[in-house]
């Protein structure tokens, strides 16, 4: 089993917060396809990074879990693509990990 999980941001690259429609479109069509999702929407976490001499960056973000029993690399390249355009970012990460269900 694969846990894959989707680090969104909450607010743009101007500081407006983006709809919640984007999460729940998202949500919605992640339930669709795997047949759940959970999503961290109510306390957003944070993200801090650093690129090479500059000062650190910090992002709001939300996370979105998804289980399955095989990772279909090629779609979820093409799904974060289709994410980065949708929230506007250079890069969103998407990252999986093999899991085991107690």
């Amino acid at each position: 089993m694969v846990l894959i999980q989707v680090l969104l941001p909450v607010f743009d690259n101007d500081s407006r917060l983006f709809p919640k429609s984007h999460y729940e479109t998202m949500a919605a069509a992640l339930t669709e396809r795997f047949g759940g999702v959970t999503a961290y929407t109510r306390s957003p976490a944070e993200g801090h990074w650093k690129r090479g001499g500059q000062p650190t960056s910090r992002d709001e973000i939300v996370v979105m879990e998804i289980m399955c029993d095989d990772l279909d690399r090629a779609w979820w390249s093409d799904y974060r693509q289709h994410l980065e355009t949708i929230f506007r970012q250079e890069a969103v990460i998407v990252r999986a990990q093999e899991m085991m269900l107690l």
